[in-house]
């Protein structure tokens, strides 16, 4: 007969093992950022007074009586992301990709964050009441909005392009062409806002949906197919 003798060491093991978030609540909570972001600025654009897909941004959404909705999508988004970074580091543990892809997502979640705090400019009949016409010039708090998501989704390509690194090392060559691909159409959205903000919304769209889908796989990968 045997007897499981516990110390202190032990013990405190288990009690941070249990603290510790689990890996797949962590990346679960990644796949869910951009349906949130994305569900939630479908909804309100749709009943909004005033809102038009085809002339306001969903940041825009933050302004007015409502607005505190598009705030609390933002800092949800923005704390589901990085809590799908820590998913991914986990999972990724011991590897380039590993290390770099989860601190650029971090950054992503981060702009978003930041943008529930520096709201963007009211204009194009958004909220109503403001002038129809675009604003002529942003405001210090609408400049560090578009820094912030600038910076954020520029982030956010960088990332898919070190996971296309782990994809490509795994022979997994359909994720790795998406995950090159993804970038250029974001960036091809961003560069389009000029002549239509449907451009940056599309843009936007396809990089949040594919870290949910990028993370999806990470998340039911085999461990062969990790390592």
């Amino acid at each position: 007969m045997t007897q499981a003798i516990d110390t202190p060491a032990a013990a405190a093991v288990v009690v941070v093992s249990a603290r510790r978030p689990k890996r797949r609540a962590l990346l679960a909570g990644g796949i869910a950022a951009g349906p949130l972001f994305l569900g939630a600025g479908a909804v309100q654009g749709l009943t909004r007074d005033g809102f038009d897909f085809t002339r306001n941004a969903i940041s825009q959404l933050s302004l007015g009586d409502l607005g505190w909705v598009q705030v609390t999508s933002f800092l949800l988004t923005g704390v589901l992301a990085i809590a799908g970074a820590t998913g991914i580091r986990r999972t990724l543990a011991g590897t380039t990709e590993g290390r770099w892809a989860p601190r650029l997502i971090r950054v992503f979640g981060a702009s978003f964050l930041l943008a529930a705090v520096f709201t963007a400019d009211p204009g194009a009949g958004f909220p109503v009441g403001s002038p129809d016409a675009p604003a002529a010039s942003l405001s210090w708090h609408g400049g560090l909005h578009m820094l912030s998501a600038m910076v954020g989704f520029l982030a956010l390509c960088a990332s898919f392009l070190m996971l296309a690194r782990h994809f490509a090392a795994r022979r997994q060559r359909g994720w790795a062409l998406g995950s090159r691909l993804v970038p250029l159409g974001v960036l091809a959205g961003f560069a389009g806002s000029s002549a239509t903000v449907l451009a940056f919304t599309a843009g936007a769209a396809l990089g949040l949906l594919w870290l949910t889908a990028i993370t999806i796989r990470l998340a039911t990968a085999t461990p062969d197919a990790l390592n």
